[in-house]
């Protein structure tokens, strides 16, 4: 696949089939991720790429202590909750994803379904954790640094017929990603990537999010033409 088909024809992937992924294909995609532009060189990412019994006890964990009401151990700054067109945009993805898989409005428990879903990565058969060095832990260089190489990731992933989605509610209860995958105290986790191969059955899969045009997003000074 050349590029401009890898970032236009990608989607994010919330089903996936029972079909596992080999660590050398994994190892492949992270190599061509890790060639994303970082600060300075500093390359602060490390990948816990968990799958298997290990990412099975990541998910029980994640889903009993989110249902016991256990409240969310995120490590990254969450920030004030979205309004205006950032609100607007986050509903009308849940709008499209709700309609591809026949929710409606008030379907309290297919709506559920879905909130567990989420805990659980999506039943992925892998999860790539990304976290960075606690030692620049307050910068937010290296949180950035860490969205392009997720960036890269996704894109690489796909580029192999391999499909993806980030999802923070896979690491909602930190403490339980953190033993079980074994993560040290000096690693600051940002988020998780669920990688698998796409169920083309899935109606969620088929769903394109919609983008803001191009005279919205960008500002042109100084051209003649």
């Amino acid at each position: 696949m050349n590029f401009d088909d890898v970032v236009r024809g990608r989607r994010s992937i919330r089903g996936y089939l029972d079909k596992p992924v080999s660590q050398v294909l994994i190892r492949e995609v992270l190599g061509l991720a890790m060639r994303a532009p970082t600060s300075l060189n500093t390359q602060p990412w490390n990948f816990y790429v968990v799958s298997g019994e290990v990412l099975d006890r990541i998910r029980q964990g994640n889903v009993e202590r989110n249902l016991a009401g256990v409240p969310h151990s995120r490590e990254f700054r969450m920030g004030p909750g979205y309004e205006g067109a950032h609100r607007e945009r986050q509903i009308g993805v849940a709008k499209q994803l709700f309609a591809a898989m026949g929710i409606a409005r008030d379907d309290k428990d297919g709506r559920q379904d879905w909130v567990m879903r989420g805990f659980r990565q999506f039943d992925a058969p892998v999860s790539i954790v990304i976290t960075y060095d606690r030692a620049i832990l307050g910068s937010d260089v290296a949180p950035f640094d860490c969205g392009g190489v997720v960036n890269c990731l996704v894109n690489a992933a796909w580029s192999r017929g391999l499909g993806c989605v980030i999802n923070s509610q896979g690491i909602m209860q930190s403490p339980v990603v953190r033993e079980h995958a074994g993560i040290p105290d000096d690693q600051v986790i940002q988020t998780c990537v669920a990688m698998g191969w796409p169920d083309p059955s899935f109606p969620a899969n088929a769903v394109v999010s919609q983008r803001k045009s191009m005279d919205e997003a960008a500002v042109f000074r100084g051209f003649v033409d």
